[in-house]
């Protein structure tokens, strides 16, 4: 995932600047997964070792463009004995994008447990790929679709050219990293961030009967929340299981939770968006 690398870190005014580069996108918007990832990486630079992100709470404040790097700036808020927090704002062209705290904490022991996966459901090597025609529409569909760097694959009957036949406000799937990623568990948490992003709005457009490829489709991330419980490889499967409690006023809500292949719970998510149809 290069779209994680980001560079500076160097360059300090009362904060953290960092630079990152955007991924081609077929609508020329900036992936609200990318900025998520890149926010969470640029802060988690600017803490003090041995503390890891498991909070995250960001609002999309405008749509970027995919042809432009992003500015990342980090204040350092708060640094405690056992806590972090970090505010990171994203521009471009210097209006903000993307506005998140973050908080970190040192490792230590706790309670522990875990909503369990859900049972029953077929492992990733029994679930098929993606059929190619699902990319079909568009050479830069096909793009989106073949090259990013996460691959899908569907529990559920996939909804890019029709929508699911049984109304449901729920949404599973496989995800995993196309490529193996360096042992840097920072990268793996940003590349979970990444993820999150994938998908999520699927159980509110299957409630509805609505396809990815609808004329008129408007659909766009106001905020997401995201908690890291335990850390997982995002270069091995990991099952997204999500549903939408609610949808009213033009916003449907999504929420969601990642398992590792043996069940165990890495992380939960939630995320808000406009969503609106002809």
């Amino acid at each position: 995932m290069q779209t994680l690398q980001l560079r500076g870190g160097e360059a300090r005014t009362t904060e953290d600047i960092f630079v990152g580069r955007s991924e081609p996108m077929p609508s020329g918007r900036v992936f609200g997964g990318q900025v998520l990832g890149q926010a969470v990486i640029a802060a988690e630079r600017t803490v003090p070792e041995g503390r890891a992100a498991h909070s995250m709470h960001g609002y999309f404040l405008r749509p970027g463009d995919a042809t432009r790097d992003i500015t990342f700036s980090v204040d350092r808020i708060h640094d405690g004995r056992s806590f972090s927090a970090r505010r990171t704002q994203a521009y471009q062209e210097g209006e903000p994008i993307f506005s998140m705290i973050a908080s970190f904490q040192a490792e230590g022991a706790g309670l522990d447990h875990a909503a369990a996966m859900p049972e029953g459901v077929p492992g990733p090597d029994e679930v098929a790929p993606l059929h190619p025609s699902a990319g079909a529409q568009h050479p830069l569909s096909r793009r989106l679709l073949d090259d990013r760097p996460v691959e899908v694959r569907h529990v559920l009957p996939d909804i890019y050219l029709r929508p699911d036949a049984e109304r449901r406000p729920t949404n599973i799937a496989w995800v995993r990293a196309r490529r193996s990623l360096p042992d840097d568990p920072a990268l793996h948490r940003a590349a979970i961030a990444y993820i999150s992003d994938i998908t999520i709005q699927e159980p509110i457009m299957r409630a509805h009967g609505i396809e990815w490829v609808r004329s008129g489709l408007k659909l766009a991330s106001l905020d997401s929340a995201l908690w890291w419980h335990r850390p997982a490889r995002v270069d091995d499967w990991l099952l997204y299981v999500q549903e939408s409690p609610s949808a009213s006023g033009g916003r449907g809500l999504a929420t969601g939770r990642m398992y590792t292949r043996d069940g165990m719970l890495v992380a939960s998510i939630a995320q808000e968006v406009v969503i609106r149809v002809p």
